[in-house]
Protein backbone atom coordinates (compact mmCIF):
# COMPACT_ATOMS: atom_id res chain seq x y z
CA UNK A 1 0.00 0.00 0.00
CA UNK A 2 3.15 2.16 0.59
CA UNK A 3 3.08 3.34 -3.47
CA UNK A 4 -0.78 4.09 -3.15
CA UNK A 5 -0.32 6.72 0.31
CA UNK A 6 2.67 8.21 -1.51
CA UNK A 7 0.54 8.60 -4.72
CA UNK A 8 -2.03 10.15 -2.87
CA UNK A 9 0.00 12.49 -0.81
CA UNK A 10 1.41 13.76 -4.61
CA UNK A 11 -2.35 14.17 -5.51
CA UNK A 12 -3.13 16.12 -2.90
CA UNK A 13 0.12 17.90 -2.83
CA UNK A 14 -0.55 21.70 -2.99
CA UNK A 15 2.36 22.78 -5.23
CA UNK A 16 1.97 26.73 -4.73
CA UNK A 17 2.12 25.85 -0.61
CA UNK A 18 5.12 23.72 -1.34
CA UNK A 19 7.08 26.71 -2.95
CA UNK A 20 6.16 29.41 -0.34
CA UNK A 21 8.39 27.01 1.86
CA UNK A 22 11.34 26.76 -0.32
CA UNK A 23 14.03 28.21 -0.28
CA UNK A 24 14.99 27.42 -3.80
CA UNK A 25 11.66 27.12 -6.10
CA UNK A 26 13.54 26.16 -9.43
CA UNK A 27 15.32 23.06 -6.97
CA UNK A 28 11.39 21.91 -6.01
CA UNK A 29 9.92 22.44 -9.49
CA UNK A 30 12.00 20.22 -10.62
CA UNK A 31 11.76 17.40 -7.64
CA UNK A 32 7.88 17.50 -7.75
CA UNK A 33 8.35 16.83 -11.33
CA UNK A 34 10.74 14.20 -11.28
CA UNK A 35 8.64 12.24 -8.24
CA UNK A 36 5.59 12.73 -10.44
CA UNK A 37 7.64 11.09 -13.72
CA UNK A 38 9.17 8.37 -11.15
CA UNK A 39 5.42 7.78 -9.36
CA UNK A 40 3.89 7.19 -13.05
CA UNK A 41 6.54 4.95 -13.95
CA UNK A 42 5.97 3.36 -10.69
CA UNK A 43 2.15 2.58 -10.88
CA UNK A 44 2.08 2.28 -14.63
CA UNK A 45 4.39 -0.73 -13.95
CA UNK A 46 1.74 -1.49 -11.28
CA UNK A 47 -0.99 -1.42 -13.72
CA UNK A 48 0.60 -3.63 -15.65
CA UNK A 49 1.02 -6.39 -13.57
CA UNK A 50 -2.63 -6.37 -12.18
CA UNK A 51 -3.52 -6.45 -15.93
CA UNK A 52 -1.15 -9.52 -16.01
CA UNK A 53 -2.75 -10.67 -12.88
CA UNK A 54 -6.25 -10.61 -14.48
CA UNK A 55 -5.49 -12.27 -17.56
CA UNK A 56 -4.19 -15.25 -15.88
CA UNK A 57 -6.69 -15.63 -13.18
CA UNK A 58 -9.31 -15.16 -16.35
CA UNK A 59 -7.84 -18.37 -17.68
CA UNK A 60 -8.04 -19.94 -15.00
CA UNK A 61 -11.76 -19.54 -14.26
CA UNK A 62 -12.08 -20.42 -17.82
CA UNK A 63 -10.27 -23.79 -17.33
CA UNK A 64 -12.15 -24.50 -14.13
CA UNK A 65 -15.53 -24.04 -15.60
CA UNK A 66 -14.35 -26.72 -18.47
CA UNK A 67 -13.43 -28.95 -15.25
CA UNK A 68 -17.04 -28.92 -13.87
CA UNK A 69 -18.59 -29.39 -17.11
CA UNK A 70 -16.58 -32.51 -17.48
CA UNK A 71 -17.54 -33.53 -14.20
CA UNK A 72 -20.81 -33.22 -14.55
CA UNK A 73 -21.07 -35.35 -18.07
CA UNK A 74 -18.99 -37.46 -15.86
CA UNK A 75 -21.43 -37.90 -13.60
CA UNK A 76 -24.20 -38.62 -15.88
CA UNK A 77 -22.14 -41.33 -17.46
CA UNK A 78 -21.99 -43.03 -14.12
CA UNK A 79 -25.77 -42.56 -13.16
CA UNK A 80 -26.39 -44.41 -16.82
CA UNK A 81 -23.86 -46.75 -16.38
CA UNK A 82 -25.89 -47.75 -12.53
CA UNK A 83 -23.01 -46.46 -10.84
CA UNK A 84 -24.18 -43.70 -8.18
CA UNK A 85 -21.09 -44.08 -6.54
CA UNK A 86 -19.10 -42.66 -9.19
CA UNK A 87 -21.77 -40.23 -10.00
CA UNK A 88 -21.51 -39.12 -6.35
CA UNK A 89 -17.42 -38.61 -6.68
CA UNK A 90 -18.43 -36.86 -9.85
CA UNK A 91 -20.25 -34.32 -8.95
CA UNK A 92 -18.17 -33.53 -5.74
CA UNK A 93 -15.01 -32.89 -7.70
CA UNK A 94 -17.99 -30.46 -9.79
CA UNK A 95 -18.34 -28.78 -6.72
CA UNK A 96 -15.05 -28.17 -5.66
CA UNK A 97 -14.42 -26.98 -9.34
CA UNK A 98 -17.28 -24.71 -8.89
CA UNK A 99 -16.35 -23.31 -5.35
CA UNK A 100 -12.59 -22.45 -6.98
CA UNK A 101 -14.28 -20.66 -9.74
CA UNK A 102 -16.29 -18.87 -7.76
CA UNK A 103 -13.26 -17.79 -5.44
CA UNK A 104 -11.47 -16.89 -8.35
CA UNK A 105 -13.85 -14.39 -9.91
CA UNK A 106 -14.63 -12.74 -6.79
CA UNK A 107 -10.73 -12.33 -6.68
CA UNK A 108 -11.04 -10.75 -9.90
CA UNK A 109 -13.84 -8.56 -9.50
CA UNK A 110 -11.18 -7.11 -6.38
CA UNK A 111 -8.65 -6.86 -9.06
CA UNK A 112 -10.92 -5.12 -11.50
CA UNK A 113 -12.36 -2.38 -8.60
CA UNK A 114 -8.31 -1.72 -8.12
CA UNK A 115 -7.82 -1.99 -11.60
CA UNK A 116 -9.95 1.06 -12.28
CA UNK A 117 -9.10 3.03 -9.67
CA UNK A 118 -5.62 2.35 -10.77
CA UNK A 119 -6.48 4.15 -13.87
CA UNK A 120 -7.85 6.64 -12.60
CA UNK A 121 -5.22 7.67 -10.92
CA UNK A 122 -2.55 7.15 -13.95
CA UNK A 123 -5.12 9.80 -15.29
CA UNK A 124 -4.83 12.44 -12.63
CA UNK A 125 -1.37 11.79 -12.47
CA UNK A 126 -0.87 12.39 -15.89
CA UNK A 127 -2.62 15.57 -15.91
CA UNK A 128 -1.01 16.91 -13.20
CA UNK A 129 2.22 16.15 -14.69
CA UNK A 130 0.84 18.13 -17.60
CA UNK A 131 -0.01 20.98 -15.98
CA UNK A 132 3.12 21.45 -13.28
CA UNK A 133 5.44 20.97 -16.50
CA UNK A 134 3.58 24.16 -18.52
CA UNK A 135 3.50 25.80 -15.31
CA UNK A 136 7.01 25.42 -14.56
CA UNK A 137 8.51 28.15 -16.24
CA UNK A 138 6.05 30.64 -14.98
CA UNK A 139 7.09 29.18 -11.15
CA UNK A 140 10.47 29.55 -11.53
CA UNK A 141 10.04 33.50 -13.08
CA UNK A 142 7.88 34.26 -9.73
CA UNK A 143 10.70 32.47 -7.51
CA UNK A 144 13.25 34.72 -8.99
CA UNK A 145 10.89 37.81 -9.18
CA UNK A 146 9.93 37.34 -5.72
CA UNK A 147 13.67 37.02 -4.89
CA UNK A 148 14.66 40.11 -6.61
CA UNK A 149 12.11 42.11 -4.98
CA UNK A 150 12.98 40.97 -1.76
CA UNK A 151 16.50 42.20 -2.24
CA UNK A 152 15.03 45.61 -3.31
CA UNK A 153 13.24 45.57 -0.30
CA UNK A 154 16.11 44.37 2.05
CA UNK A 155 18.37 47.66 0.19
CA UNK A 156 15.53 49.45 1.03
CA UNK A 157 15.47 48.64 4.81
CA UNK A 158 19.14 49.05 4.88
CA UNK A 159 19.47 52.45 3.59
CA UNK A 160 17.85 55.47 3.91
CA UNK A 161 16.91 56.14 0.58
CA UNK A 162 15.29 59.82 1.47
CA UNK A 163 18.64 60.39 3.19
CA UNK A 164 20.73 59.53 -0.01
CA UNK A 165 18.76 61.92 -1.82
CA UNK A 166 18.86 64.78 0.32
CA UNK A 167 22.97 64.64 0.66
CA UNK A 168 23.03 63.86 -3.31
CA UNK A 169 20.98 67.53 -3.96
CA UNK A 170 23.36 68.86 -1.10
CA UNK A 171 26.51 68.13 -3.73
CA UNK A 172 24.56 69.22 -6.54
CA UNK A 173 23.87 72.77 -5.15
CA UNK A 174 27.94 72.70 -3.63
CA UNK A 175 28.74 72.32 -7.82
CA UNK A 176 26.44 74.82 -8.45
CA UNK A 177 27.82 77.59 -6.16
CA UNK A 178 31.29 76.04 -7.18
CA UNK A 179 30.30 76.83 -10.93
CA UNK A 180 28.72 80.24 -9.96
CA UNK A 181 32.11 81.58 -8.12
CA UNK A 182 34.23 80.37 -11.21
CA UNK A 183 31.89 82.09 -13.60
CA UNK A 184 32.15 85.59 -10.95
CA UNK A 185 36.25 85.73 -11.81
CA UNK A 186 35.38 86.25 -15.30
CA UNK A 187 32.77 89.13 -14.90
CA UNK A 188 34.33 92.87 -15.50
CA UNK A 189 37.70 91.31 -16.75
CA UNK A 190 37.04 91.60 -20.66
CA UNK A 191 40.59 90.62 -22.89
CA UNK A 192 42.09 92.36 -26.20
CA UNK A 193 40.78 89.19 -27.82
CA UNK A 194 36.74 89.94 -26.44
CA UNK A 195 36.95 93.64 -27.31
CA UNK A 196 38.25 93.32 -30.77
CA UNK A 197 35.67 90.20 -31.57
CA UNK A 198 32.60 92.86 -30.40
CA UNK A 199 33.90 95.26 -32.97
CA UNK A 200 33.75 92.93 -35.65
CA UNK A 201 30.60 91.73 -34.44
CA UNK A 202 29.58 95.60 -35.14
CA UNK A 203 30.51 96.18 -38.60
CA UNK A 204 28.80 92.87 -39.35
CA UNK A 205 25.87 94.74 -37.69
CA UNK A 206 26.22 97.87 -39.60
CA UNK A 207 26.72 96.15 -42.89
CA UNK A 208 23.16 94.21 -42.25
CA UNK A 209 21.54 97.44 -41.50
CA UNK A 210 22.57 99.30 -44.19
CA UNK A 211 21.16 96.26 -47.09
CA UNK A 212 18.12 96.17 -45.01
CA UNK A 213 17.57 100.00 -45.83
CA UNK A 214 18.04 99.63 -49.34
CA UNK A 215 15.74 97.22 -49.76
CA UNK A 216 13.40 98.64 -48.08
CA UNK A 217 14.58 102.25 -50.14
CA UNK A 218 15.25 104.75 -47.37
CA UNK A 219 18.86 104.54 -48.78
CA UNK A 220 20.32 107.25 -51.46
CA UNK A 221 21.57 106.24 -54.72
CA UNK A 222 25.27 106.55 -54.83
CA UNK A 223 26.22 110.00 -56.75
CA UNK A 224 23.40 111.22 -56.60
CA UNK A 225 22.89 114.83 -55.18
CA UNK A 226 20.50 115.10 -51.96
CA UNK A 227 20.23 119.13 -52.33
CA UNK A 228 16.97 119.87 -54.12
CA UNK A 229 17.84 121.63 -57.70
CA UNK A 230 17.00 125.55 -57.47
CA UNK A 231 14.71 127.11 -60.62
CA UNK A 232 16.99 128.96 -63.31
CA UNK A 233 17.29 132.76 -63.35
CA UNK A 234 17.34 132.91 -59.83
Amino acid sequence: MGIFSRFTDIINANINSILDKAEDPEKMVRLIIQEMEETLVEVRTQSAKLIADKKDLGRRVEKLGHEAEGWERKAEVAISKGREDLARLALKERGNSDEARTAIESDLEVIEVNLQRLLEDIGQLQQKLVDAKARQKALILRGKTARSRMGVKRQLHAVDIDDAMNRFERYERKMDDLEGEVESYDLGRRTLSDEIADLEADDQLDEELQKLKARLGHEPVDGADESPEKPSGE
